[in-house]
C-alpha cells in the first residue's frame, strides 16, 4: 500500500546551517574556516552498491552527490560495494568509526541492509534509504522515485510501442530485477498492474535477470527459444535490454520486437534512437541526491524534517518518511533531454562518427 503521493520536490526548501567545505571520496578531510558556528557533525556516508547494475553508480550519482555536499557545505565519503554485502558493511563500519552523523545506504539486499542500519542506530547515525528501501530496516527516511509509478509507466509506453499498437493479440515476455532489490518488486507490481489489464495482451513467461546482463541473455534467449513469435519485451533496467537487443539482433528481429527499458543510460539513448528500444524511463539524481544531502546537512543541524510522503515497509509494516519524485518516460520525441539536462553527456551518448550522425537526427548536438 502507498500513501497519496506528495512529490512536489523541487519546492523542497531544506534549511541548512553554515559548516566545513569539503567532499569527495572515502579519504577527504579537508576542511576551510567559517566565520559562523558550524553544526556539531557535518560528515556524511554514502554507500553504493555496485559498478555493474547501472552506469548512475559509477558517476551519476557520486558526480551529483560530491556536487551538493559542496554546495551544502558537508563532508562526504562515497563508498561503493562493488556488488559484495560483505564490503559494504566493513564500508559502513569504517565510515562510523570516522564519526559519520548520517549514513546514505542503497542495499545490496534487505538482510545486510538491516544490520548496517542497526549498526548505525546503536552509534547514533540516522541512516536514510537512498534510493531503495531496505525493507525491515531502521532508516528514518526514504528518498527515491516513486518506483511503482516508474512501473506503471514502463507498462503503459510498452503499450504503445509502435510494434505492438493497434494489435488485437500480443505475446509477451518479463524479465524483472534483482528479487532482493525491493524496487524490482515495485517496478514489477507497477507493469504487471498495467499490462495484465490489457485487452489481448498474454504473459508468454516472467524471470528475474538479476540487474546481470549475462543472466538476462541466457534468460531471454531460452524464452525466445520457446515462444520465436513474442511481440514485446517487459525489461526492467537498460542494462539488461541491451542483452534482449543483442539475441533478437543474432535472429534478425531487432526492432520488430518492442523493447523497454529503465535508467536512460547513453546505451540505452542509443537504442532508443536506432528504434531497438521503444523507452526508456529517465529519473533525474538530482531527484534523489539533491533531496537526500539537503536532509542530511538539515539533520546535521539538528532539525528533524517532516517528509511529504510515507512508504510502508512490507516487512514490518512501520510507515518510512519519504521522499518521492516522478519518473519521465523516454521516447525519439524527447531522447535529448537527459542529454540537455546534463545526466549524461554528448559525448557518451555519441562515441562514434554514426552515432553522432543519429544524434544530430535526434536532438543531440556535439561540439
Amino acid at each position: 500500500m502507498r500513501t497519496p503521493r506528495a512529490v512536489a520536490l523541487t519546492g523542497l526548501t531544506l534549511t541548512l546551517m553554515a559548516g566545513l567545505v569539503a567532499c569527495g571520496n572515502n579519504n577527504n578531510n579537508n576542511s576551510s574556516g567559517s566565520s559562523t558556528t558550524p553544526p556539531p557533525n557535518t560528515k556524511v556516508g554514502v554507500l553504493l552498491p555496485d559498478t555493474a547494475s547501472s552506469p548512475r553508480w559509477v558517476s551519476a550519482d557520486p558526480n551529483e552527490l560530491r556536487k551538493q555536499c559542496t554546495a551544502n557545505k558537508l563532508t562526504c565519503y562515497i563508498d561503493n560495494a562493488n556488488n559484495s554485502a560483505t564490503t559494504m558493511e566493513s564500508q559502513a563500519q569504517a565510515l562510523i568509526n570516522q564519526g559519520v552523523g548520517v549514513l546514505l545506504v542503497t542495499n545490496l539486499d534487505s538482510g545486510s541492509g538491516k544490520a548496517i542500519e542497526s549498526l548505525a542506530k546503536q552509534h547514533n547515525v540516522v541512516a536514510i534509504d537512498y534510493d531503495r528501501l531496505t525493507t525491515g530496516g531502521t532508516a528514518e527516511y526514504y528518498v527515491s522515485y516513486d518506483n511503482v509509478k516508474v512501473g506503471e509507466d514502463q507498462g503503459t509506453a510498452l503499450t504503445a510501442c509502435p510494434q505492438v499498437a493497434g494489435k488485437t493479440a500480443v505475446g509477451y515476455v518479463d524479465i524483472d530485477g534483482a528479487p532482493t532489490d525491493n524496487n524490482a518488486t515495485l517496478f514489477a507490481q507497477g507493469y504487471n498492474s498495467v499490462l495484465s489489464k490489457q485487452a489481448g495482451w498474454k504473459k508468454l513467461g516472467e524471470q528475474t535477470g538479476n540487474w546481470d546482463p549475462a543472466t538476462a541473455q541466457t534468460v531471454f534467449t531460452t524464452m525466445l527459444g520457446k515462444n520465436p513469435t513474442l511481440n514485446a519485451v517487459m525489461v526492467a533496467n537498460d542494462t539488461m535490454a541491451q542483452s534482449v537487443i543483442n539475441v533478437l539482433k543474432s535472429q534478425g528481429l531487432a526492432g520488430k520486437v518492442a523493447v523497454s527499458g529503465q535508467d536512460a543510460t547513453a546505451g540505452g539513448l542509443d537504442n532508443v534512437m536506432a528504434g531497438t528500444q521503444c523507452f526508456t524511463i529517465y529519473k533525474p539524481v538530482a531527484g534523489e541526491a539533491d533531496v537526500a544531502i539537503k536532509l542530511a546537512g538539515q539533520i546535521l543541524s539538528g532539525q528533524k524534517p517532516t517528509a511529504p510522503a510515507t512508504i510502508k515497509d512490507p516487512t514490518s509494516g512501520r510507515e518510512v518518511p519519504s521522499y518521492l519524485a516522478d519518473p519521465t518516460v523516454i521516447t525519439k520525441k524527447n531522447v535529448a533531454l537527459p542529454v540537455t539536462d546534463g545526466y549524461e553527456t554528448a559525448a557518451s551518448v555519441c562515441p562514434t562518427p554514426a552515432l553522432v550522425k543519429l544524434c544530430n537526427e535526434n536532438g543531440i548536438h556535439t561540439p
